[in-house]
């Protein structure tokens, strides 16, 4: 296993910071979990001595990093029931639960939809020799809706091709607070500058484009649809958030106070419709899904039900 070490020194400005977050920021390449993971192995030193992820860090504080890699993440098959909504030899297409992890990551090694698939699909294995495959696509992980893999690598590649030339519709629903304005927003996103956790709407970042039409509204919430024509990392939660109508539940950019009133856990955000052609016979698939028990809960709540 290589090793580097690197030093630095603790400036004012980042003076009772966790050691954790200090270093992704030093190490905009690097992941906070990246970080945690060192810690715990002992590979991070503040004036000579262990630190834990909760030590905060204090000006002229001398950090040292012994970088080591991360362990290789073997993704191993798991009797994990899966909600399919079409299947044939080439491909598969789910309805995946809020709270399913798409791939094996740090803190997450189990229990991921690839360990369901590699189950389920003896086949996806020869894909990819990496902890990730079959996947061309990914939802957060308390993000629910429809999620396609591919089951051979002709319509891995393939399917890879349709998504980066836009030719697969997405349709997501969201719940956002407070009464949106139909419209199509298109701004950059890129890593926030600070938080390396979060997105941002930066001038420097991608293209991203969503298209968002209120179904549904009362004075406290909206039910929205969004169109996405571009996939950015936490697109349709970044955008609601800077239109100043975050989604309902979201720990990250939405609003503290409104999901504790509400006591909801996670963001009220569903994938509910795809359209594409499929790469082997080409022919239309048209795929829709309803919201979860949570998400169509509130919907009662807020008298927002409609028919989908």
């Amino acid at each position: 296993m290589n090793q580097q070490t690197d030093q630095l020194f603790v400036s004012k400005e980042f003076e009772n910071e966790r050691i954790d977050k200090f270093l992704a920021n030093c190490f905009p390449n690097q992941s906070r979990s990246y970080f945690q993971y060192l810690i715990e192995n002992n590979c991070i030193q503040i004036n000579g001595q262990n630190v834990k992820k909760r030590t905060k860090v204090k000006e002229n504080d001398e950090v040292e990093i012994f970088f080591i890699a991360l362990p290789e993440l073997d993704a191993k098959p798991e009797n994990i029931p899966l909600d399919i909504l079409y299947e044939d030899e080439w491909l598969i297409v789910v309805n995946k639960p809020a709270g399913m992890v798409v791939h094996p990551a740090p803190g997450h090694y189990n229990n991921t939809f690839v360990n369901a698939l590699l189950y389920h699909c003896q086949e996806v294995k020869e894909i990819s020799q990496d902890h990730r495959p079959g996947i061309v696509h990914r939802l957060d992980k308390d993000t629910s809706g429809i999620l396609i893999a591919a089951k051979t690598i002709e319509c891995h590649q393939k399917l890879i091709e349709l998504f980066s030339s836009r030719q697969i519709y997405k349709e997501y629903l969201a719940i956002v607070s407070g009464n949106i304005t139909s419209q199509t927003i298109e701004t950059g996103i890129q890593r926030h500058k600070i938080d390396r956790k979060k997105m941002s709407v930066s001038k420097e970042g991608k293209i991203a484009i969503s298209e968002i039409t209120n179904l549904a509204h009362d004075h406290n919430f909206s039910l929205a649809k969004v169109h996405i024509l571009t996939g950015r990392t936490h697109q349709i939660r970044v955008h609601c958030n800077y239109l100043n109508h975050p989604i309902l539940g979201d720990e990250v950019y939405g609003s503290t106070a409104i999901n504790k009133k509400y006591n909801a856990k996670r963001q009220m955000l569903h994938a509910y419709k795809i359209s594409f052609n499929h790469p082997i016979k080409n022919s239309k698939i048209n795929l829709s899904c309803p919201p979860p028990v949570d998400f169509q809960n509130y919907l009662k709540k807020f008298e927002l039900e409609i028919s989908l």
